[in-house]
């Protein structure tokens, strides 16, 4: 029922919504053709509401006009936000910056049912304590980050509000049976099975568990507790959870009569199609513990020339004018990548801020470009996450410790004749620069950096980080 209904109202709302673009920015139009026009919002459901359209809760002209609050949804399956959840928060981030408020709803409860949309199999189960640990995690990633927003990309307009929850809140109050008394009666055996990602798993050779057949029922009355309590009208979500939206629109429409909406975000994929994200083992961290400002920034730069300009308008604020300007001299010189590294630098600043960008670009410089001063002013952590195969040591600095001593008390040469012969036939170089003499005495401010540290690579890929004490 649902697809047919959706694809037609996808067709017909861009061909309204491009009227938008003719009209003031600050209109519904404005703002949802916009986004439709960045690619950034993929589908819109219902068809057409029984009281009021969804362009209209975005029409500053019409009579009564007030914010909307809007919601988008992270289950704590891992203790780190990924460039999959990019797209969804870059979503509420555009309402936020029109005025609106918006809620990311961390899924404290749902996540230990485990969502079975876009699986083929069912989640590995997690134990209460984890899933609360990955919550606290999920909360002051999703914090950073609106705060990265708010601090570094204002554009003047007045913004609505940032606020982050956790479904938790509310369901370690509720008691099984009050609650399916209270909520089941109101959902079809039918209407749930049919759900595509019903489906999908039924047919599996796995099946599918009660408690994952469950899970649209909880984000469901997520978006009723939503409705009621903050005045929520509309849920984003990516496009694999559609049913879940449809599921949460006909529970409160049942309950309530009022009309609620869904917009989809589309998924990222790799180049070969996988769905970015943890469970697909393919996953880009935003946590600077799992993956460094300096590998986000690379994934960015090594993007293909043919989805750079898809991901500047889906990963940035930019406006289109600028990002067709970027493009055309992207394409007189392709090779300098200068459209990929713009938009590396966007999305590394807004995940790790303005100091993570400069981290980013210091590594860069340090490991592409064989950049001296670059190795100067880095620290031992973007040393370590910059070359994260290295062995780390401390050595005090013995006067007439030479090259030679160095390598051996770093454990990166063998004993004896081969050792020293790996240095004098050119294997070694301390700082990019090659030594050939074993007996160098070393010098600081050019065997040991100003910052008390010197990077020993040995052959082509072993690189040794040492750090000297009492300087």
């Amino acid at each position: 029922m649902a697809a047919p209904m959706l694809r037609c109202f996808s067709r017909c709302l861009s061909g309204v919504l491009a009227l938008g673009l003719r009209k003031a920015h600050s209109g519904a139009q404005g703002l949802l053709a916009a986004q439709k026009a960045r690619g950034l919002f993929k589908d819109f459901f219902p068809e057409r509401g029984t009281k009021l359209e969804l362009p209209q809760l975005f029409d500053r002209s019409a009579t009564g006009y007030s914010p909307q609050t809007i919601y988008c949804g992270f289950d704590p399956t891992g203790d780190s936000l990924h460039v999959g959840h990019l797209l969804a928060l870059l979503s509420l981030f555009h309402f936020q910056r029109a005025g609106h408020n918006v809620i990311a709803l961390v899924g404290g409860a749902t996540a230990r049912l485990g969502d079975p949309s876009g699986r083929t199999k069912e989640r590995e189960a997690l134990d209460a304590e984890r899933v609360r640990a990955n919550a606290r995690a999920l909360r002051l990633g999703l914090e950073a980050l609106a705060a990265n927003h708010q601090q570094l990309f204002t554009d003047g307009r007045t913004w609505g509000s940032f606020t982050v929850l956790d479904n938790s809140a509310w369901y370690q109050k509720q008691h099984l049976v009050d609650f399916l008394a209270a909520v089941g009666g109101h959902f079809r055996m039918g209407t749930l099975l049919s759900r595509l990602s019903v489906q999908t798993r039924l047919q599996s050779p796995e099946g599918m568990s009660l408690a994952e057949f469950f899970y649209q029922v909880l984000q469901a009355y997520d978006f009723y507790y939503l409705f009621q309590r903050y005045g929520c009208r509309v849920q984003l979500g990516g496009s694999d959870q559609l049913g879940n939206i449809m599921s949460g629109y006909e529970f409160i429409h049942k309950l309530t009569g009022e009309d609620v909406f869904g917009i989809t975000v589309p998924l990222i994929t790799n180049t070969t199609g996988a769905k970015l994200g943890k469970s697909a083992g393919n996953a880009v961290w935003l946590n600077r513990d799992k993956t460094s400002p300096f590998e986000l920034y690379q994934f960015f730069v090594r993007l293909q020339d043919d989805s750079v300009e898809r991901y500047l308008k889906l990963f940035t604020f930019l406006p289109l004018p600028e990002i067709d300007h970027i493009m055309q001299l992207h394409v007189k010189e392709p090779e300098k990548r200068s459209a990929q590294k713009r938009l590396a630098a966007e999305v590394t600043k807004l995940v790790h801020g303005r100091e993570g960008l400069d981290s980013a670009k210091r590594c860069t410089q340090a490991l592409y470009h064989s950049s001296i001063d670059a190795l100067e002013v880095m620290s031992d952590q973007e040393l370590k996450e910059l070359f994260k195969e290295a062995s780390f040591s401390e050595l005090v600095l013995d006067p007439g410790t030479s090259v030679l001593d160095t390598c051996r008390k770093a454990n990166a040469i063998p004993d004896g004749p081969r050792g020293y012969r790996m240095i004098t036939e050119g294997g070694v170089s301390i700082n990019h620069r090659q030594v050939t003499n074993p007996e160098c005495v070393l010098v600081v401010g050019q065997h040991i950096l100003k910052n008390g540290l010197s990077l020993l690579k040995i052959g082509k890929r072993n690189f040794y980080i040492i750090k000297w004490l009492q300087l």
